[in-house]
């Protein structure tokens, strides 16, 4: 059961979900769920497992949604219950139960690494995968042209979509596109990266989503302040709200000179890695 558990949980993950695990550390006395025994909620309240059932995995169930809902970063907490209505003290919380043990479990808030999907194989995108690698994230690639979505230049990309646009969103939906964090249009042709944003706001706007790396992956766009306003002038010719332009990063990288691929891959993971990790790069440390 543990192995289904954890590989579950691995399978959420991998999909960019957020897992809760709860795990049984230590018990005494009459316990219905032995040292090891786990259950796994995912984002969508899915779960998968049991710490011993009755009143005891309701109360954990009910507590991996509350965790759910509160934390979108790595959170663990130690929970020890009672399991008699009668039991007392502020070590434990009772739950209405004849068993007469404790149980101590362990709850973690687990996040699924970044998995950037780069649209567009080209010189920078090539380096910002280099730099991905280095920290051991996921990315996969999309390019209409062959030769820059394959192997040979992505060796280590988890997919290679070497199609037209048109083609690569016939081929998804929108849970599916949610396995990616972050999607960087990097198209070596306008028009492309214009389809591939009118695409995906259009997915996201149809499930009430929008791009913040929560309810949707979020979305970049490499470009100048002109191509910007044509895009988004495009966007609301075609329908699409405001709101969801505003969440769009463009230019994407944090603000420090980049020029060169390599210069702009540093600043565009590190922009990545903050929004990940919730941080304003730009904050004092702690000499300011």
């Amino acid at each position: 059961m543990t192995a289904a558990v954890m590989a579950w949980a691995l399978m959420q993950l991998s999909a960019g979900q957020r897992v809760v695990l709860a795990s049984v550390v230590q018990t005494s006395g009459s316990v219905p769920g032995k040292i090891g025994a786990r259950l796994a909620m995912s984002a969508d309240c899915q779960w998968q497992g049991t710490v011993g059932g009755a009143g005891l995995e309701m109360k954990v169930l009910s507590r991996c949604k509350e965790l759910l809902e509160e934390y979108t970063k790595p959170y663990g907490e130690v929970l020890r219950y009672g399991l008699n209505k009668g039991a007392k003290g502020y070590q434990v919380t009772p739950l209405d139960s004849l068993c007469g043990g404790q149980v101590t479990l362990a709850v973690e808030v687990l996040i699924p690494m970044p998995h950037v999907l780069l649209m567009g194989g080209g010189h920078c995108g090539q380096a910002i995968a280099h730099s991905l690698d280095a920290l051991g994230w996921n990315h996969s690639v999309h390019d209409t042209r062959p030769e820059f979505a394959n192997l040979e230049k992505y060796p280590n990309a988890k997919h290679h979509f070497p199609v037209t646009v048109e083609s690569f969103f016939a081929s998804e939906n929108f849970e599916s596109i949610c396995r990616f964090s972050d999607i960087l249009l990097l198209g070596h042709d306008w028009s492309e990266d214009q389809e591939r944003l009118l695409g995906l706001l259009h997915l996201f706007s149809e499930n009430k989503a929008i791009p913040d790396g929560l309810s949707a992956p979020r979305i970049g766009v490499i470009g100048s302040r002109s191509k910007w306003q044509a895009f988004e002038k495009e966007c609301i010719n075609n329908g699409l709200e405001q709101h969801l332009l505003d969440k769009v990063i463009c230019p994407i990288g944090l603000n420090i000179g980049a020029e060169s691929p390599e210069e702009i891959a540093v600043a565009v993971v590190a922009q990545i890695m903050a929004l990940f990790k919730e941080t304003d790069a730009e904050s004092p440390t702690w000499r300011n």
